[in-house]
């Protein structure tokens, strides 16, 4: 019986991946700037996620220091989307989930200042040959630099924001993070928004299309996602997960070429780079497994 469990999770985990790559997908049919996109995703985001919350009769109490903390964690989640969806925009789905591979390597370069812990020699020599790899990717086309730095810099914010929820998730219910954290998206991009003049009616005038998209996106690439993930999580081992995270960016790419083809195809240097960064992303997994087995 445990062991259909944890073949229905491992399953489970590929269909919620798979969700994940088509969040890139998604930015790109609906037709918003990145900002906008954002702010509607977390707003819709945020009823779904509280929607759930009463469901499940979850207490939403928390310490005033506890929310402030995660409500400013929601301002670094809302860039690291903002930085993601505008990459998209400005280059295109392959070349941004590339960059958004080098994510793990943020991390481990974050890690040891954070937790206060010795450098590992290994990840300095795969972050020199994520680098090499990521040589090869900017050397497809001058057209798609800003959307290389827009995915580098969104690849830094998702680390940023992992290794700060890192600590809060040992503490907290998962969902009640999430939701003060959207709720801290939303707020700190609505004073954008309001400061910067962009609301109108205009702006809240949604094509048929961007609203059934963001529906989609806010309910089922963000609140479920990341509540089923949660779940699966109770049946596979971390490295599991971890694994099987890093093929994001393969199903997003496929699914990109799928639906946008021509527009979507690189070069083989473009491919050759992105494989380079993804091998040593699953090598760097596989040896962090080894040594927390030994």
């Amino acid at each position: 019986m445990q062991k259909d469990k944890n073949l229905s999770s491992y399953l489970h985990l590929h269909l919620i991946v798979f969700i994940w790559g088509f969040t890139a997908v998604l930015g790109a049919l609906i037709t918003l700037e990145a900002l906008p996109l954002v702010w509607f995703r977390m707003l819709f985001a945020s009823f779904f996620m509280l929607g759930y919350i009463v469901y499940k009769k979850i207490s939403l109490s928390l310490s005033l220091k506890t929310q402030l903390l995660l409500l400013s964690a929601g301002f670094v989640i809302a860039l690291h989307w903002y930085t993601f969806f505008e990459a998209i925009k400005v280059s295109n789905i392959s070349v941004t989930l590339a960059c958004m591979s080098t994510g793990a390597f943020f991390t481990s370069i974050l890690e040891p200042i954070f937790y206060k812990r010795k450098i590992i020699f290994y990840e300095v020599l795969f972050g020199l040959i994520v680098i090499a790899g990521l040589y090869l990717i900017f050397q497809v086309e001058d057209k798609y630099a800003k959307g290389i730095i827009l995915g580098l810099i969104s690849a830094f914010l998702s680390a940023s924001f992992s290794i700060i929820n890192g600590k809060f998730a040992k503490q907290y219910d998962p969902s009640v993070i999430s939701f003060y954290e959207i709720v801290g998206g939303v707020v700190s991009f609505t004073l954008i928004l309001f400061f910067t003049r962009s609301f109108s009616v205009e702006f809240f005038q949604l094509s048929w299309n961007d609203f059934a998209w963001l529906m989609v996106l806010s309910s089922i690439c963000t609140a479920y996602a990341f509540i089923a993930s949660v779940q699966v999580m109770k049946y596979l081992s971390p490295y599991t997960v971890m694994l099987t995270i890093n093929l994001e960016p393969i199903y997003g790419i496929i699914l990109a070429l799928f639906v946008f083809g021509e527009k979507e195809k690189m070069n083989e240097q473009f491919y050759i780079g992105a494989f380079i960064i993804l091998a040593i992303v699953i090598l760097n997994g596989v040896l962090k497994n080894r040594k927390s087995i030994l």
